[in-house]
């Protein structure tokens, strides 16, 4: 029964993933040349860094924004929990590059976002939030809220209420609940949401491209520009392989945290 699932995901990503691996110390010529320029370039270092910190704060600041979102729709009147649901999953359901375009006009120098704060005399100039990693940031921790949300608010909804009561009870302080009680519970829903965040992050494209520019490049238009551009598919390939692993590597560290704090 398993076996046209097996026969489709060996078709579409053991083979693709194999062929790619093998051009990657093909190409141009048999070797491990493209990794070491890869990992021996300080501009391709900086790529790296670029890429691993906007995914790193991207991961921190939606699962802060998320958190407490998740916990209010718990908690909320269900009318209302459903229809804030409802525009989180509108927010999904439209168009990325047209977000995209969306954060432009309200990051631009004369866009809505400089004019307020200038209006409200918090600054007297307008920042520049585009063609920089800011930029960047804002815009993916938008577009990435929804996916730390939807995990984090399934695991909190099956948190019992009476347990928190419990602790009310027996003298906890809120913040005492929260940290003690909420928040180790919550950790399942916040861990698979970080990773499904921190990996997206990590190869995302047309945020970066259109909000970042090319002095602030990450991983996923670097791998685009050596394909498309340059037709260096060694190059190319090895960035991609170096971001698999490095995917791989976070989830299989996931399971065994996860796994583990269960286990105790």
């Amino acid at each position: 029964m398993a076996m046209p699932a097996l026969l489709l995901l060996l078709a579409f990503f053991v083979v693709p993933v194999v062929v790619l691996l093998s051009r990657s110390v093909t190409e141009p010529v048999p070797g491990l040349q493209n990794y070491q320029t890869l990992l021996g370039s300080s501009t391709y270092l900086k790529i790296f860094f670029n890429t691993f910190l906007v995914a790193g704060v991207v991961m921190l600041v939606t699962a802060l924004i998320a958190f407490p979102v998740s916990w209010a729709l718990v908690i909320m009147p269900r009318w209302l929990a459903g229809l804030i649901f409802a525009i989180i999953l509108l927010s999904m359901w439209t168009n990325l590059l047209a977000r995209t375009y969306a954060w432009m006009v309200l990051l631009q120098q004369t866009g809505l976002i400089n004019r307020g704060l200038m209006a409200l005399g918090i600054i007297e100039k307008p920042l520049q939030l585009t063609n920089n990693l800011v930029g960047v940031t804002i815009g993916m921790v938008y577009i990435m809220l929804p996916f730390m949300i939807l995990p984090l608010q399934g695991v909190i909804r099956k948190i019992d209420p009476a347990i928190l009561q419990a602790a009310a009870l027996c003298g906890a302080t809120r913040w005492q609940a929260l940290r003690r009680i909420l928040l180790p519970l919550a950790v399942p829903g916040i861990a698979s949401g970080a990773l499904m965040v921190f990996v997206m992050s990590l190869g995302y494209f047309v945020t970066p491209a259109l909000l970042g520019g090319t002095s602030n490049m990450m991983l996923a238009e670097l791998i685009v520009q050596q394909v498309q551009s340059l037709v260096n598919w060694g190059m190319g390939g090895a960035a991609a392989f170096i971001l698999l692993v490095v995917t791989l590597a976070l989830y299989a560290l996931q399971l065994r945290l996860v796994d583990g704090r269960g286990a105790a």
